[in-house]
This record gives C-alpha cells, structure tokens and sequence, in this order.
C-alpha cells in the first residue's frame, strides 16, 4: 500500500497517488483577475496537465468537486465544462457554493481519478 505525494510541500500535496487513485488538490484559476469563463478554463486547463503528470486524463475522472464564489456563475461554468469533458466521459460531480480562500477567486475543483493502467 504505497503511497505517493508529487510537489509536497508543508501544508499539502498537489497530487496524491494510492492503489490506482489520483487525488488532486483544489485547483484554481492561472489568472483570478479573469472572468467566470476564463478562470474556468484556466483551472480546467491545470487539472489537466496535472493528471497527465500523474499518469491519467480527463477521460479517467472519476469524481469532482466544484465550488463557486456564487451560484450566479453556475450555467457559464458549466458551458465551459461541458465543452472541456468528453462526451460519455462525465464523472461523478458535485457543485456548491463557498466561500473563497482568496475574494478575487470564482471557482475551485477538486478532483480524483483513476489512473491509466
């Protein structure tokens, strides 16, 4: 039962890899200057680098959190995620409004997924 951490650092580890599983940690948007549309691609474009990193892909997701700054952004959000998931690849999801860690933050996701065997 090996348990592997990428990019650990004192209060988290950006990937955390166990028996086949990939957990990310919250991701956020590359620029939080950025409307709901481009923090959301940015972040979606993150999540995908760092499972490649990992050994998998957005076709692998298996679950994802998604937290908005306010529900208002809920359907511009989503058309970004729907044009970024595969058709026949949506994992399990949920979505929720939160409180930000930064106020100039709009959305964050939290993600696992299975790695490509």
């Amino acid at each position: 039962m090996t348990i592997e951490r990428i990019e650990t650092k004192q209060r988290m580890s950006r990937i955390v890899k166990h028996n086949g599983t990939i957990y990310l940690c919250g991701q956020v948007a590359a620029d939080a200057s950025k409307d709901i549309t481009e923090q959301t691609q940015t972040m979606l474009n993150k999540v995908e680098t760092l499972l490649e990193q990992a050994g998998s892909s957005k076709e692998h997701i298996l679950s994802a959190t998604i937290y908005l700054k306010t529900m208002a952004d809920f359907s511009v959000m989503n058309d970004v995620w729907d044009a970024w998931i595969p058709s026949g690849f949506a994992p399990a999801r949920a979505c929720v409004q939160a409180a930000m860690a930064r106020d100039v933050l709009l959305v964050e996701i939290s993600v696992v997924a299975a790695e490509i065997q």
